[in-house]
């Protein structure tokens, strides 16, 4: 409950003086089910849950009626305040409408109304022996807080007839009415409520609030922020017919709020040394950098340059392709906010794998200096290793390859399991960040240059631990012309 209500707060909206809770109305609603009782709408059953499915038919058979539903007005009672006494135990015996039992809807086949449960409610204690259905309920509550239109998703239609049934049967004056709506369902996502439930409990995920999972916790760990979700809904309205949204189309949105909030800053993932052969010794100089060029009053900060720095691993190739325009031997690339370096030499361990990337820099290239004019197809981000500073980076993915994983007719199926994307997280540690993110707090958001947009972990980043979460990716250029190769 309490989380629902953190969540629903972080969205941007309130309840203001109507926060509302069924609990307040059992002592009402139990009245209302007494009423149903006298006015011989409602009866105490014995079946058992296994009976009762059997008694129930089919969608192309009519039900059979329980053997309790004749009982009188006055048994009715007396069980029904039994069972509120908790004199029966769990599933011994349940409240059940008296409807019809041949009824085409198998929800107006006498439902269950109340059934007992010797359990502790989070706001009344251990006063109640018996707790009402959420079908029954739920009407009954929107009639109490005067609710005009009551909205929910479209497989709750066939629940409608039971809504309007308890509505007009125990309620005078106004009456709400229910209207449905499509569920909003994306690619790469698995919106089922029990599926989900069993990522947690079997320990495909961490939690509920798990940055891969599709829970407002959890895509608020990740670094969603609710101005890109209210937009995201906005754009795709309301409909009446089931369709597939492509999460793309968040991610647009998500993108575009980001864009003008988060601080750029410089990351390496994958560090690789980088020695500038004709850079003095122990000379260091301060270079100005943007924090964020789509907003004017985010200032600069300053970065410190000198002989030895980290660049990707990945941005350098030895037998590069023809559209591969980072760095390799003998080519020229730009460093951002720096200068152009020129690589001469690879330094490999004993086993082939590069230790250091020899290169030379050509001093009058410094950007924004008076011969930085000289123009080359390649810049990439990189990282002093005087200020380096070591971070946990985690690279969040889609759950789910498939783009409609929750297809499957069988809601017990064990499909979607098999489906998960095992590269859905990948941590990568001694990562080297800008000294600038120690200063992060918990939820702070950036744009790692080429990387794409990160968060420092709500629950696990400290200023003496970073951790950020890669929030979504930015388009990759290379990548895209590399997979049409």
């Amino acid at each position: 409950m309490e989380s629902i209500k953190e969540d629903v707060r972080w969205l941007g909206f309130s309840w203001g003086d109507r926060l509302f809770y069924a609990s307040d109305y059992f002592e009402q609603l139990y009245e209302f089910a007494v009423q149903l009782i006298k006015q011989g709408k409602a009866y105490v059953c014995d079946l058992t849950a296994e009976e009762m499915r059997e008694y129930r038919g089919t969608l192309t058979q009519p039900g059979k009626e329980s053997p309790c539903r004749q009982r009188s007005v006055e048994e009715n009672l007396e069980l029904f305040t039994r069972m509120k006494r908790g004199e029966f135990p769990d599933g011994a015996k349940v409240l059940r409408a008296k409807i019809d039992m041949a009824s085409p809807n198998l929800n107006m086949r006498d439902p269950v109304l109340y059934r007992i449960m010797h359990e502790n409610h989070h706001r009344t204690g251990d006063k109640w022996h018996i707790y009402p259905m959420y079908d029954y309920a739920h009407p009954l509550s929107d009639a109490i807080e005067k609710i005009t239109h009551s909205i929910c998703t479209l497989e709750f239609e066939d629940h409608r007839p039971l809504y309007d049934w308890c509505v007009d049967n125990l309620i005078n004056g106004d009456k709400p009415r229910q209207y449905e709506f499509a569920r909003l369902n994306l690619t790469n996502t698995v919106t089922s409520k029990r599926k989900l439930r069993r990522l947690v409990e079997e320990g495909h995920v961490q939690s509920w609030d798990d940055p891969r999972m599709p829970t407002i916790a959890g895509i608020r760990r990740r670094g969603y922020t609710p101005q890109a979700i209210r937009d995201f809904c906005n754009r795709i309205g309301v409909a009446k017919a089931n369709s597939v949204v492509d999460v793309a189309l968040l991610e647009h949105c998500l993108r575009e709020d980001l864009n003008t909030k988060a601080s750029r800053v410089m990351a390496v993932l994958d560090p690789v040394k980088v020695v500038l052969l004709n850079y003095p010794e122990g000379q260091e100089e301060k270079l100005e950098a943007e924090n964020n060029p789509e907003n004017p009053d985010a200032g600069n900060r300053i970065l410190s340059f000198g002989r030895n720095i980290y660049i990707e691993r990945e941005d350098f190739m030895e037998n590069p392709s023809k559209k591969y325009f980072r760095l390799s031997p003998g080519s020229e690339v730009r460093l951002k906010y720096a200068y152009i370096i020129k690589c001469e030499e690879v330094i490999k361990d004993q086993n082939g794998e590069i230790m250091e990337i020899h290169c030379t820099y050509d001093p009058d290239t410094k950007s924004g200096g008076p011969a930085s004019a000289r123009k080359v197809k390649g810049t990439l981000h990189w990282i002093s290793d005087t200020e380096a500073v070591d971070a946990e980076i985690r690279l969040y993915d889609y759950l789910y390859r498939d783009d409609q994983p929750q297809e499957e007719e069988n809601e017990n199926s064990d499909d979607f399991l098999r489906k998960l994307n095992p590269e859905s997280l990948i941590i990568l540690k001694g990562c080297k960040v800008e000294p600038c993110l120690t200063q992060a707090l918990p939820g702070d958001k950036f744009q790692f240059l080429r990387q794409g947009y990160f968060c420092a972990d709500i629950k696990d980043h400290s200023l003496d631990c970073l951790v950020f979460n890669r929030i979504v990716g930015l388009r990759d250029s290379w990548a895209k012309a590399n997979k049409q190769q």
